[in-house]
């Protein structure tokens, strides 16, 4: 058999390879649609901050539990009925948060949607694996990745066109109420995507190896023929027998063994690597990015907006860090995008720590006409300093609920500071971050773990990084309601370099060597 497939096998790879990372593009977009939805969502249940992290992050907490499941039930079932069940779960998430009749109930609809996003986490990459050949694997895997990414840019240019439609005077809109649910909408547009995923699935054959796995070895040949021909089917089925045989034969694996002195270095390594991956603040641009933007002034219709120019730059960025991470290395990466962080991280501390706010007569006249003006007259003319001074007379002279209400238009008509700095420190983190921690996380913790306990160190890894992810998400309003927008970026700032100094001196370079290679160098 020649190294590579034909073209005839290419294609059907390709084909049920794109069908699906379809999953990767339902996690992506489930998890950044939130992000317009917590401007309507705040004023309309009267959140406090931290159950407005809630909203966010809770799809997070769900998700980190069906990735600990995921794996070993789709051992006993098969990789594609669960991903069946996960598009389902997409839609009943969709649905059940578009008609959300309360706060806890938008909650529980969100923590389905993120059973979803665990379970595709998890299989969809998984399963191009375990079907495509060995010169393929790595192209048709990183499918799945680029969907997240287009998930997520797709989910930002809907929120966009919503808000738009909701504004506009087109008929059919205001008789669909895009003027009045538009946070509904957002929701219950993934619906869509759910039902193309579940329908979709049915051209989707069973998984190879699990087919091998159950015994089913005729049927497992049979799709592996189609996938990468006669001579090289024959050749995996006879691998995947005799690493079923060989497997069968290893104990099973104990957590205990993860505290072994040998594996300290890797241990350390992975999980410094996973909390910083979440620590610097991702989460909080990806699913609060109109919230940030808003912040410097700019309204609602340019936030949402510049929300795209976010999932673009992640997008092609993301691609970036594929085309280099086997030709410059891993390292070089992580020390050039962690360094960019800093930078973006100290720039939007700058960029909000240099704005004050003054209402004049001027800026009475373009607020809102419901705004009590007499409540206004106290704070006019006064020089604030600091968001955090702002805010806290708006709620002093106007009460919790209008100040929430009318937060935006104030910051609005009121703030003095370059938004441009806020757009660039945004846009170049996530740039920093697309080329490096992003991608670059995933493929350490495929290397730097020894292969007798691999699978059980990267579930550890993830987990914290999972966990550290459900806090950065949650916290991140609190944050900004306490600390201020500056302090909080400065925080994230902080720990970047911390990070950066840890990568310089402990994190070995994993290119170009093989795993048994790495283990003799790391694990001690």
């Amino acid at each position: 058999m020649n190294n590579s497939a034909s073209g005839n096998n290419t294609s059907y790879i390709v084909m049920i390879s794109m069908i699906v990372a379809l999953g990767g593009f339902l996690m992506g977009f489930d998890a950044s649609v939130i992000s317009g939805v917590v401007k309507f969502i705040e004023p309309e249940f009267n959140l406090t901050k931290i159950e407005l992290g809630w909203a966010v992050s809770c799809l997070t907490l769900t998700a980190t539990l069906a990735m600990m499941l995921a794996g070993p039930l789709s051992d006993r079932i098969g990789r594609k009925k669960v991903l069946t069940f996960a598009a389902i779960l997409y839609a009943i998430s969709a649905i059940l948060s578009a008609f959300a009749p309360s706060f806890w109930l938008l909650i529980a609809a969100r923590m389905i949607g993120g059973l979803g996003v665990g379970a595709s986490l998890i299989l969809a990459p998984m399963y191009i694996a375990e079907i495509s050949p060995p010169n393929l694997r790595g192209r048709m895997v990183s499918f799945n990745q680029l969907n997240i990414v287009v998930g997520i840019s797709v989910a930002f240019f809907t929120n966009y066109l919503i808000l738009k439609l909701s504004q506009s005077d087109l008929e059919w809109a205001r008789s669909m109420k895009f003027d009045i649910y538009q946070w509904r909408w957002m929701l219950g547009l993934e619906t869509l995507p759910a039902i193309l995923y579940f329908f979709a699935l049915y051209f989707v054959p069973k998984s190879p190896r699990w087919l091998a796995m159950k015994g089913k070895f005729d049927e497992a040949l049979q799709i592996m023929t189609k996938a990468v021909g006669p001579e090289e089917a024959n050749k995996e089925i006879d691998e995947i027998k005799a690493s079923i045989t060989s497997e069968t034969n290893l104990e099973r694996v104990p957590i205990k063994k993860l505290l072994d002195p040998t594996l300290r270095t890797v241990l350390i390594i992975g999980l410094v690597i996973g909390i910083l991956q979440q620590i610097t603040g991702i989460n909080s641009v990806f699913f609060y990015a109109p919230v940030i933007f808003e912040q410097s002034g700019i309204g609602t219709d340019a936030s949402f907006s510049q929300a795209i120019m976010v999932g673009l730059i992640n997008l092609v960025f993301t691609i970036v860090a594929i085309l280099l991470i086997d030709r410059i290395g891993r390292k070089p990466l992580l020390i050039m995008g962690v360094s960019g962080i800093i930078l973006s991280m100290f720039l939007l501390a700058y960029g909000f720590g240099s704005a004050t706010y003054t209402i004049t007569e001027d800026t009475v006249s373009k607020l809102p006409a419901e705004i009590d003006r007499a409540k206004i007259v106290p704070m006019t003319g006064v020089a604030y300093d600091s968001d955090l001074s702002f805010k806290s007379a708006l709620v002093e002279n106007f009460g919790e609920e209008d100040a929430k209400k009318f937060e935006s238009a104030f910051i609005n008509n009121s703030i003095s500071m370059n938004p441009l700095l806020v757009l660039l420190g945004v846009l170049a983190f996530v740039a920093s971050f697309a080329v490096s921690l992003g991608p670059v996380m995933w493929v350490l913790f495929s290397e730097l773990f020894p292969n007798w306990i691999r699978g059980l160190a990267i579930s550890f890894v993830g987990l914290a990084n999972s966990a550290v992810s459900f806090l950065v998400q949650l916290v991140f309003p609190w944050e900004l309601a306490n600390f201020g927008n500056s302090t909080t970026f400065l925080i994230y700032g902080v720990f970047a370099v911390f990070g950066l100094i840890f990568i310089i001196f402990k994190v070995p370079e994993t290119k170009g060597k093989s795993l048994e290679e790495l283990e003799k160098i790391l694990v001690k």
